[in-house]
Order: C-alpha cells, then sequence, then structure tokens
C-alpha cells in the first residue's frame, strides 16, 4: 500500500482493535436496553416525517466516524421507534427478544453465509433440517411433513398456494396464465376470519383477488364445513376450479379455530390442497392439555407456524411443513449454469423450494432458543400467557361496564364497554377512543378489531417480560380512560 492510499478502516470498516471495543459497547447497549426497556414509552409522539426530517437527505461523502453514528441511533432512530419488545406492548400477536435469540442474531450476522445450498454452507443447511425435524416433533406433526424455512406466514402461505396451483396438472410453471383461454377460473376458500395474506398470495399468483371466497363461520367464529362445501360444489357446477382451502388455528382477530378434521375431509372428497394457517395456534401444540388446537392438521398438505410469534424466536422465522414438498421443488427449482457446481452435491439444497436464493441462517438462532429454553421452558411460558389471559378475562367478566366479545382460547382477550344506553357505532367508536387514549400514555400499546360490525379491544400476550403486574396496569389504564371516555 503507497503512502497515498487510505487505511482500509478509514473507508468504513474499523481494524480489530477498535472493532472489538465497539462491539463491547454494544453488548452492553443491547443489555442495558432490553433490561430498561420496561422503563421507556411504548410509542413515540413525533408526527410522520419527524424521523426523515432530522437526518441528512443524501448519504455523507466521506466516512463517519462509528461513534456519531450510534449517537445518532440514541438520539434519533430510539426514540422513533414502537418497542415492540416492550413487556406492555399487547398489540398484535406477542413479539418478544429474548437472550439467546439476540445472540443468535448477532452471531449469523458475523458469520454472513447464504444457506441456498449444501455446498455454499453445510453447517447452515444442516443445521436447519435439525431444527426443523426438532420443531415438527414438538408440534407432533407426521413424519411425511418436511419443513421449509422462510421469513414470514405471508410468504409460506404464497408458496403454499403456488404448490398447490402446480399440483392442479395445469403446467403454469412452464406455460404461464395469460392468454391461456382453456384455463378454468381458480378458486380459493377460507374463513371470513382468516388472513389478508391469503389475498395477498393469489394477487401475486395471478389467480386474482376476487377469486378468494369467504366462507361464514359459527358464533365461535369458526368456519362451518357445510358451508364450505356448498360454495366448493357451487364452483364445480360453474366450471371453475377449486385450488385450495385454508383452514386456520388462531385468527388474527380472535385465535379462533376452524374444525380442520372436518375441513379435510371436505378436501378429500374433492381433491383440494388443504393448507392450515397455524401461525400463532401451532405453539398451542407442545402443550399437552393444548393439542386440541392442532387436531387434524396430520391430514394437512401444508402447514405454517411462525416461531417467532409464540415460541420466542426473534423476527424473521416462518416453518412452512407440507407432505407434499416435491410440489414446491416442482414450482421453485431453478439451477443457472453459475450454480450448477455448488448445487451437484447429493444433499439438501433449500433454495429449490422457494423464490430466494440468498437465504440468511436464521436456524441459528431458533437453535439457541430451542436449546437454551428447552421444550419444558417452552411450556411454561405459553402456560403463563394463557394464564395472564384467563386472569385479565375473569376482571373484565366481573367489570358491569365492560364484556368479553369472543372466547379466550389462547393468550387474546377481545373485550368492548358495554353500555346500553349507546348504540353500535357510538360503542365501535368509544372503542377507538380508548385505545388511541391508551397508546398515547405511552404505557401501553393496544389494537383494535372489528368482529362482525363490533369494534373490540385486543389485548395479546406473548411477550417473556410480561408480568401480572403490566396486564394488571394496563387493565387499570384501560378503565381509567374509559371512565374519562364516558
Amino acid at each position: 500500500m503507497s503512502n497515498d492510499e487510505p487505511a482500509p478502516q478509514s473507508l468504513g470498516d474499523l481494524d480489530p482493535a477498535e472493532f472489538r471495543q465497539r462491539l463491547h459497547e454494544a453488548a452492553d447497549w443491547i443489555a442495558d436496553y432490553r433490561e430498561q426497556i420496561g422503563a421507556r414509552r411504548i410509542s413515540p409522539q413525533e408526527p410522520p416525517g419527524a424521523i426523515i426530517a432530522a437526518l441528512p437527505s443524501s448519504a455523507p461523502s466521506a466516512p463517519e466516524p462509528l461513534v456519531a453514528i450510534l449517537e445518532d441511533l440514541d438520539r434519533i432512530i430510539v426514540p422513533g421507534l414502537v418497542h415492540w419488545g416492550h413487556p406492555a406492548f399487547f398489540g398484535y400477536f406477542g413479539s418478544t427478544t429474548t437472550a439467546p435469540g439476540i445472540l443468535g442474531e448477532m452471531i449469523a450476522a458475523a458469520l454472513n453465509v447464504s444457506a441456498m445450498t449444501w455446498r455454499t454452507s453445510p453447517a447452515a443447511t444442516e443445521l436447519e433440517t435439525v431444527v426443523l425435524e426438532w420443531l415438527r416433533k414438538m408440534l407432533h406433526l407426521s413424519d411425511e411433513h418436511r419443513g421449509v424455512v422462510y421469513d414470514t406466514a405471508s410468504v409460506a402461505t404464497l408458496h403454499a398456494l403456488a404448490a398447490a396451483r402446480e399440483a392442479l396438472g395445469l403446467d403454469i410453471r412452464r406455460s404461464g396464465l395469460a392468454g391461456r383461454t382453456e384455463l378454468p377460473r381458480l378458486k380459493v376458500y377460507a374463513s371470513d376470519q382468516a388472513h389478508s395474506s391469503i389475498e395477498k398470495a393469489v394477487i401475486t399468483l395471478g389467480i386474482g383477488e376476487e377469486n378468494v371466497t369467504r366462507v361464514p363461520t359459527d358464533d365461535e367464529f369458526r368456519i362451518i364445513p357445510a358451508a364450505l362445501e356448498a360454495e366448493i360444489l357451487k364452483d364445480m357446477a360453474d366450471g371453475h376450479r377449486p385450488c385450495a382451502v385454508v383452514a386456520t388455528v388462531g385468527t388474527t382477530s380472535t385465535t379462533s379455530v376452524d374444525p380442520v378434521e372436518a375441513i379435510a375431509a371436505v378436501c378429500r372428497k374433492h381433491n383440494i390442497w388443504l393448507h392450515v394457517d397455524a401461525a400463532y395456534g401451532g405453539a398451542m401444540a407442545l402443550l399437552p392439555e393444548g393439542r386440541w388446537a392442532m387436531a387434524g392438521t396430520d391430514l394437512a398438505d401444508s402447514i405454517v407456524v411462525n416461531p417467532h410469534k409464540w415460541l420466542f424466536v426473534p423476527l424473521d422465522f416462518s416453518v412452512l411443513y407440507t407432505r407434499r414438498r416435491e410440489m414446491l421443488r416442482a414450482v421453485f427449482a431453478l439451477t443457472p449454469e453459475y450454480l450448477r457446481g455448488d448445487a451437484s452435491a447429493n444433499a439438501e439444497n433449500y433454495m429449490d423450494y422457494g423464490i430466494q436464493l440468498g437465504r440468511r441462517f436464521r436456524a441459528l438462532k431458533a437453535w439457541m432458543v430451542f436449546r437454551a429454553f428447552g421444550e419444558e421452558g417452552l411450556r411454561l411460558r405459553i402456560r403463563e400467557h394463557i394464564r395472564l389471559a384467563r386472569l385479565l378475562a375473569s376482571w373484565i367478566a366481573a367489570d358491569p361496564g365492560f364484556e368479553l366479545v369472543a372466547p379466550v382460547t389462547m393468550a387474546v382477550v377481545c373485550f368492548s364497554v358495554r353500555n346500553q344506553q349507546m348504540s353500535l357505532p357510538q360503542v365501535n367508536h368509544t372503542v377507538e377512543v380508548i385505545v388511541q387514549s391508551v397508546n398515547a400514555t405511552g404505557e401501553a400499546y393496544l389494537t383494535h378489531t372489528d368482529i362482525r360490525g363490533r369494534t373490540a379491544i385486543r389485548l395479546a400476550i406473548g411477550n417473556v417480560l410480561t408480568t401480572e403486574a403490566h396486564v394488571a396496569a394496563c387493565w387499570a389504564l384501560v378503565r381509567a380512560v374509559s371512565a374519562s371516555a364516558a
């Protein structure tokens, strides 16, 4: 290197000594953040655009010192976050960090391998296979079910429906859909409570949003098998081709569980692919007393479970299990010449089962979490969250000002105000005001949902840091802001 050339570290990277120092500082920062997260306000108060306005409009032309970057992290970025890991964050589904998961993410970033083929990273590929097998056994799925790791359930569902479409034998991978007048209209069925990712998947796959049939549900928000079959028969009589049925174990709003065994019987009768969305509710299978929720899922062609929801693996880590993985491969396996050497080993190449080529070493953090918690530790955490949800439900049931609006089957509680003097629109507005007011305090975070025209407060428990005291404090806050809103 000539005297005129800058040192490598001045071009953005760090010399080993400074890297080690900054790494220790980052470790302390992470530990302090997690230890003190409960003292932070959960959601920011700044309006949209505040972060953009606080940052330069262009990247710096010259390297900046890491210490200045980290200062801006504390000064600008962190105050603008919603702290999903806060023990009083009760929105959506449980999202939690865990110490082994954080360590796994850090190590995976340092290794920076791509688990696309066995040869490009043998240990990453084989560890993924091991973790998938561990999880399959914890979920009590059959030996026929083989897994693939994706990022989210939405992407897993997209892949499952792509496999279902290929299984119809319409040669869509090779010839596509466009211009083929001989193809029937393809139909996908799900309950009126199922996740919106189904529509996104059929939009992406060219099936079309209007070809998702939302099937009615019963008083407990479960798909009605007779209504499902009636829709299927009607479509077949009209010349349409049923492609897949999506059953849900733990719906987004109410955690209702579809009768998978009965749905599977309908699918077998008409030779239709059955996909089960157990992204949240699949964790129930770890509990002997919770296995009812996964009854019949062994009959499904594909099942998605998200360990980043209720099995305490950090985002993102979603698993698709299928008894027909050859159909995934039939859709997605493609080996260009530049990969042929690395893909030639007689081993698993996970790139063959999805749209991604580069694949993060996601299995590492899951492996560390599953080992550090053990099955029993996972069970105890899940049981505690269910206990807290039922405790909250008992408080709501005992309060004349509130009422439950859905059964509490897992760790999600849906409730509303009880007021005979208000119309339904007024009740719905009051509920929205309560949620907004609670969130504005920064002390807790809730979401609301629509349950057949009725707006409900939705409180989801799933953080390993959450205690009974956090739930009690949130309930007290709800009651206080409700009194103010009345």
